[in-house]
């Protein structure tokens, strides 16, 4: 695999120089800036606007033990079950001890939280959960607020430069180190200098054919990091959410119907309106979410149907028009009133539980070089991801992240050793070669996966990647072309090296 995607004279490029780059505006990368020395001149860059993240349109929520009847060792107990045994059990300890306390740093952002009549913090339980432990805003609109307020104390922090509509070409090292950032903006390429690099670009959706993400998740800070020689983990194990709302459009984004929609009595049914879940595991409805997935695809196949329901009628539209007024209005655009009508759903890609291995400060292989985010892999998801811990990853291993960063201050080193290559100048048929990587990995690496298929599907994707790695790069779609194909091919990999039947892994050959 060639070692960078930029393949021009890079002594030519304008440079600008910080003491922390941080790859993305979502949660991980503002809470981490925010969480920086005010000293350190830092830049955040946004792939597209900052509503455009994945964290935007999370809906679910944050999971933390905040109340008395809730303690960490359940909410431990309960990611290493969901984890189906293969979490880091160090990641998980430091993400439930530490969470509380980064629920009250946003609290004390002013983050606004929905709360009780009480006027404690309201609420909630999802998928897998023991406790209620689920805090939310906006009803289900989380991500948004979130990112909200984030951004809103970045803009007013001298030391943070919000840029957007910066794209990620290639990470740059320097004996063994981090040394900055090759990037594209309206202006063209430049070198971002930095002994500090924070990979914080969210996930992966756009390898399959339907993903809840936005459309801008390629995997570019995954496979920049790959390419720059970081390690990977745990890449095989890809959460399909059970419940999208059925309409399959040309982007392939699904708009997701939350969890907490079955936290608040929410009963799946079948397209004969029989409940299923009964006998499947005894969390029944609300079981992990793998579980729930390969019940809802054995559904389909067993009715020939499209999609199954999630029947919420049982709560008012007083009810569902304050605790889920993203979703209620979502689904009426769409002629469903959720109080009178079930809501049909089907599973998509939805999360990556690996990524870049990092340690407990967010770190990798590489000196300076940090990943926080769905982009890393702490290991405290293992085989399938606990519903919303999700965001309190984002905030417990960002925060932990900036505390390193701020007590080593990595010297900078700017032997870059770059090299140009050989390429050909081709059309590439980007729209062609991206159905085709999809088609592949809802084929071959999608919910239920064998051997063989996997095999075949790496063969494919390998002489994809072969041909890409001589081609010249001319647009930022084709970039993001084989940055799709190099993370099909790294889940790939992993699917066909792990022969074990384990959580979102499904092997029907195991």
């Amino acid at each position: 695999m060639r070692r960078y995607v930029f393949n021009g004279n890079i002594e030519t490029l304008k440079r600008e120089y910080y003491d922390v780059i941080i790859v993305g505006s979502g949660i991980a990368g503002l809470y981490t800036a925010l969480n920086l020395d005010k000293k350190l001149r830092c830049a955040v860059l946004s792939k597209a606007e900052i509503e455009k993240s994945s964290s935007w349109l999370a809906q679910g929520g944050i999971a933390a033990v905040v109340s008395k009847e809730d303690k960490a060792q359940c909410h431990f107990h309960d990611t290493i079950v969901a984890g189906a045994g293969l979490c880091d059990e160090e990641s998980v300890k430091v993400l439930v001890n530490e969470g509380p306390g980064d629920i009250q740093q946003l609290m004390a952002m002013n983050v606004p939280f929905d709360l009780s009549e009480e006027g404690d913090l309201h609420i909630t339980r999802e998928g897998g959960h023991t406790r209620n432990r689920i805090v939310h805003c906006g009803g289900d609109a989380t991500g948004r607020e979130t990112v909200k307020t984030l951004a809103a104390i970045a803009s007013t922090r001298s030391n943070i430069s919000l840029l957007e509509n910066v794209f990620l070409s290639d990470i740059l090292t320097s004996q063994d180190k981090a040394a900055g950032v090759i990037v594209a903006d309206k202006d063209g390429y430049k070198v971002m200098v930095s002994p500090n690099v924070v990979i914080s670009t969210g996930g992966i959706g756009q390898v399959y054919a339907h993903t809840t993400n936005p459309i801008g998740a390629t995997g570019d800070g995954i496979a920049a990091a790959l390419r720059a020689g970081a390690n990977v983990r745990n890449m095989e194990f890809i959460q399909f959410h059970p419940t999208a709302f059925y309409k399959p459009d040309e982007s392939g984004q699904s708009f997701l119907i939350s969890e907490a929609v079955r936290g608040e009595g929410g009963i799946l049914r079948n397209i004969q309106g029989e409940c299923f879940m009964k006998g499947k595991h005894p969390m029944k409805d609300l079981a992990p979410r793998d579980i729930v997935t390969r019940a809802i695809a054995e559904e389909m196949i067993k009715t020939n149907g499209k999609y199954v329901f999630v029947d919420i009628t049982s709560k008012s539209e007083e009810f569902l028009v304050k605790r889920f007024p993203t979703i209620f209005n979502e689904c009426k655009k769409h002629g469903i009133n959720i109080s009178k009508q079930w809501i049909p759903v089907y599973p998509v890609q939805h999360y990556l539980m690996g990524g870049i291995a990092v340690n407990l400060h967010s770190m990798t292989n590489i000196k300076g070089l940090y990943v926080t985010g769905e982009s890393s892999c702490t290991g405290v998801h293992g085989a399938n991801r606990l519903a919303s811990n999700s965001l309190l990853e984002c905030m417990v291993f960002g925060r932990r992240c900036a505390q390193h960063i701020n007590k080593n201050k990595h010297e900078a080193s700017y032997d870059y050793k770059f090299q140009n290559i050989t390429v050909e100048n081709s059309n590439l048929d980007i729209t062609h070669l991206k159905k085709t990587i999809k088609h592949i990995m809802v084929q071959k690496g999608g919910i239920a996966r064998n051997g063989t298929g996997l095999r075949e599907g790496l063969e494919q994707v390998g002489g994809i990647l072969n041909d890409l790695n001589i081609i010249e790069f001319k647009t930022r779609e084709s970039i993001e072309l084989f940055n799709i194909a190099i993370i099909a091919g790294a889940i790939l990999e992993a699917a066909v090296a792990r022969n074990s039947n384990v959580g979102a892994h499904f092997r029907m050959d195991a």
